[in-house]
């Protein structure tokens, strides 16, 4: 049976969360340089000296994201040459990067909210073909609006068979 938010919540004792989905993805993008790497990456960042130079990290960093990216398959290498100079590689968002777009773009959102004087960032993501700004929200489905309190959860595993002392 499935188990609402509230639920779920009343009895978080009996949850397993071994392989939680948030600690997992936190163990991908946890550290600030990582997401500054992603962040580029979706602006449209490529190549190696890019990426240091917009994240304003060292090289050591950087290559060590991107390398880390790229064995995640977030981002893919690509070969290119320019005149008279050896062949490198820039890095390209693969469809499982641009499914993070609405995770980062979700954090600038908020940042811009929540941390910038007047509630307005140095950027703010917008309808290309309209210049509409774009919200990132939990939407329902069939494109309903959800606020936090029509959230639930629904356990995927069975509740009833979690060790007894387990804990979110």
């Amino acid at each position: 049976m499935p188990v609402t938010l509230e639920g779920a919540l009343a009895d978080r004792g009996r949850w397993q969360l071994d392989n939680c989905s948030i600690a997992m993805a936190m163990d991908v993008l946890g550290a600030r340089s990582t997401v500054l790497v992603l962040r580029e990456a979706l602006y449209g960042t490529r190549r190696f000296d890019d990426f240091v130079r917009r994240t304003h990290s060292t090289d050591a960093i950087v290559a060590a994201r991107l390398k880390r990216l790229t064995e995640l398959g977030i981002l893919a290498k690509q070969p290119y040459q320019e005149a008279g100079k050896r062949t490198r590689s820039e890095y390209c968002l693969t469809a499982k990067g641009r499914d993070l777009l609405p995770v980062v773009f979700a954090l600038m959102q908020w940042g811009s909210r929540h941390l910038q004087p007047e509630g307005e960032g140095p950027l703010t993501l917008v309808e290309s073909a309209t210049g509409k700004p774009v919200m990132i929200e939990a939407r329902s489905e069939d494109g309903r609006l959800l606020g936090m309190d029509e959230l639930g959860l629904v356990a995927n595993f069975p509740i009833e068979d979690a060790p007894p002392g387990a804990t979110a």
